[in-house]
């Protein structure tokens, strides 16, 4: 019987809630009985805000008393589904979603969202959990601690024992992982201008020297004498702990020195609470301001160093810092300057900076170290099954991609090894590149890139382009080239939290559906989608702040910052046609899944620049047969696809038959 979703009514929100709430306990029953993989129609607003014992009496249902009880103790390790995989090559197939938290108040509350979401969206990528800086930005992180501001008090009053931000978030991956969900998290080779991190080792970043507005000194050991201020600053204030100083510099700074591990230190130099905390490393921070010291900013794109302070724009914080903006010596097309953050000192220069060349042939070692090392306590902690990795389209060396990388490449890729080389085998790779051409992100080719940093699969850029244009089109055909002849699988990626901003609404005012059919279709391409697309608003006029889930990686409360600023949490969309529509497709989806799962296809009709329509079935044993049209003005006639002996068993929109309506999908079933 073919599947056709009723596209005769708009639901208002109203409306379907009545009925929801009529309908809701045959979809839990589902559910809970494992008939179904997902709660069907539950909203994902509903889900985030259910009460804790409510939650926790379907999850109950769902795995049983034992394996919740398990999950639940964080002293405990539930096995990620893919822990017996020998390799990573499982992401290249992936459907992800990307969730940030700050969106929906807590850890605990992903674990509501992941009712409803169904067994192809296999793996959860969580935006950056640690403990933010300027603009509270998650990804400018100031230390290794996890975010206080994802901690569950409901989670605590219920359950005692999760009293620490810590232990939830393991109770929750471990949760995810008892629902055959894969867990994610971001991989960030940058922190905060002045971190705990950067103040603790001074060693492993990259310091400047000016002023007022001039750049004075940026010669490469300006570190050492950074690391003589913050000393003489403890001795002058005081540990933060009121412990002595009763060792050789080195041994505070040293991170290659195991006679204190990171978390000693922040106790000695910042103290134990989050307002100490803060409290000394501004202190700390103004007495290195003084004395003309300060982080070099992180770039991106080539030319990536050489930099001169503008002396004429700053800004000035609350307590009236002045903050100077740096720009280009010799600036190219997409060439940036991220004032809050600043990058590690992966590498030594060539003669101590003066041109601001670094030698490729000289590592920092103790960088190398101890950014692998952290990020595998975390993975250990926490059992993180991926990696996505923050900026991954950064290659610096003005020659492009070395014929032979070595060990010192790339410092994401070397976490990857990292972990995988310590018991995690299976740990996977997903790079944020946007597939751009060669020198435009980053220095030479950037899929010859890809493949020397050992990345399973990346974002892509199919997000940012309307699903009709030529653009499209482009990189759609491009991305399948790639997905058959490298090492590396690009997305079909749908929608991003960075792009869910104000200034792409033109991108996702049609086409949403089809976007999702074929992400979700196209079984041998991954996919990744974020948070709030299944009820996203449509956005013909610009929304509110509040509905904007990019504008939550910030913490903007300044007015004068009128396009970032949110009063309030989160609000989600209300586009309920396009959530019955995900709806029904998800539904029928279920019904297919255990014979599409991970199979190759082949083309019959493949993606081109100059065409709308794509069909494709699957390399063997060919079941099912799959359509999609691009073009959002008009059908198209299907008298290209051999579809004898194959049945319409579901579609997007209804047409005549025969033909495809605009901005559709349809699947046809060989008849028996």
């Amino acid at each position: 019987m073919m599947n056709i979703p009723d596209t005769t009514s708009t639901p208002t929100r109203e409306a379907y809630v009545a009925d929801w709430r009529s309908n809701y306990h045959l979809h839990l029953t589902d559910y809970e009985r494992s008939r179904a993989s997902f709660v069907a129609g539950l909203l994902p607003e509903f889900a985030t805000k259910f009460d804790v014992f409510q939650v926790l009496n379907i999850l109950q249902k769902k795995l049983g008393t034992e394996t919740m009880m398990r999950a639940l103790n964080p002293n405990e390790t539930i096995l990620s589904p893919l822990a017996t995989q020998k390799d990573s090559q499982w992401l290249k197939k992936s459907n992800m979603v990307g969730v940030n938290v700050r969106t929906i108040g807590s850890f605990w509350n992903v674990v509501g969202y992941a009712l409803t979401l169904p067994k192809f969206h296999d793996s959860i990528h969580l935006l950056p959990i640690w403990e933010p800086g300027v603009v509270g930005s998650l990804y400018g992180k100031v230390s290794w601690n996890i975010n206080q501001e994802f901690y569950s008090w409901p989670l605590q009053q219920a359950l005692p024992w999760l009293d620490t931000v810590e232990k939830q978030l393991k109770a929750v991956v471990n949760l995810l992982h008892a629902l055959g969900k894969t867990v994610g998290l971001d991989v960030i080779p940058h922190t905060d201008r002045f971190s705990e991190i950067a103040l603790i080792h001074p060693r492993l970043f990259e310091w400047v020297r000016r002023e007022g507005g001039r750049l004075t000194d940026h010669s490469e050991h300006i570190w050492q004498q950074v690391e003589d201020v913050i000393w003489q600053h403890l001795h002058n204030c005081g540990t933060a702990d009121g412990s002595g100083l009763h060792f050789d510099k080195s041994v505070l700074f040293d991170p290659s020195i195991p006679l204190l591990n990171d978390k000693r230190r922040q106790e000695i130099i910042f103290g134990f609470d989050q307002q100490q905390r803060l409290h000394r490393r501004i202190e700390l921070m103004k007495d290195l301001l003084a004395h003309g010291f300060e982080t070099l900013p992180m770039t991106m794109a080539p030319p990536y160093r050489g930099l001169h302070i503008n002396p004429e724009v700053f800004v000035l914080d609350e307590r009236g810092t002045q903050w100077f903006q740096y720009d280009f010596d010799h600036p190219e097309g997409m060439s940036r300057v991220f004032g809050p953050l600043t990058r590690y000192r992966f590498y030594h220069s060539k003669n101590d900076n003066q041109h601001w060349e670094l030698d490729f042939e000289r590592p920092n070692i103790d960088a190398w170290n101890y950014f692998s090392r952290k990020y595998l306590e975390c993975q250990q902690e926490f059992n993180f099954d991926f990696m996505r990795g923050d900026m991954a389209h950064v290659q610096m060396r003005p020659e492009g991609v070395p014929a032979q990388p070595d060990a010192f490449y790339d410092p994401l890729s070397a976490v990857k090894k990292y972990i995988q080389r310590r018991g995690a085998p299976h740990f996977a790779f997903y790079a944020e590149t946007f597939i751009a051409p060669p020198n435009v992100m980053g220095y030479g080719d950037e899929f010859d890139h890809l493949e020397a940093i050992h990345a399973d699969a990346t974002l892509g850029d199919l997000q940012a382009a309307v699903i009709d244009s030529t653009e499209f089109q482009e990189r759609f055909t491009l991305y399948d080239q790639l997905l058959r002849s490298r090492t590396f699988a690009p997305s079909f990626t749908i929608i991003t939290a960075d792009k869910d901003d104000p200034r792409f609404d033109e991108f996702y005012r049609t086409g949403n559906l089809l976007r999702y059919f074929v992400g979700i279709f196209l079984t041998d391409m991954p996919s990744y989608y974020s948070l709030g697309f299944e009820v996203r608003n449509l956005h013909l006029t610009r929304g509110k702040n509040e509905e904007y889930t990019k504008l939550y990686v910030f913490q903007i409360h300044d007015d004068a910052e009128t396009d970032k600023v949110t009063h309030g949490p989160f609000e989600w969309g209300e586009n309920m046609t396009q959530f019955r529509e995900i709806n029904d497709l998800r539904i029928f989806a279920e019904t297919i899944w255990k014979q599409i799962a991970d199979r190759e296809i082949k083309w019959l009709l493949p993606p081109h620049v100059t065409k709308t329509l794509v069909a494709w079935t699957h390399a063997t044993a060919p079941t099912y047969i799959f359509v999609a049209n691009f073009d959002s003005q008009s059908g198209a006639s299907l008298e290209n696809i051999n579809l004898t002996g194959y049945d319409l068993v579901f579609q997007t929109a209804p047409a005549p038959e025969g033909q495809i309506a605009p901005v559709s999908g349809q699947v046809y079933k060989i008849r028996k």
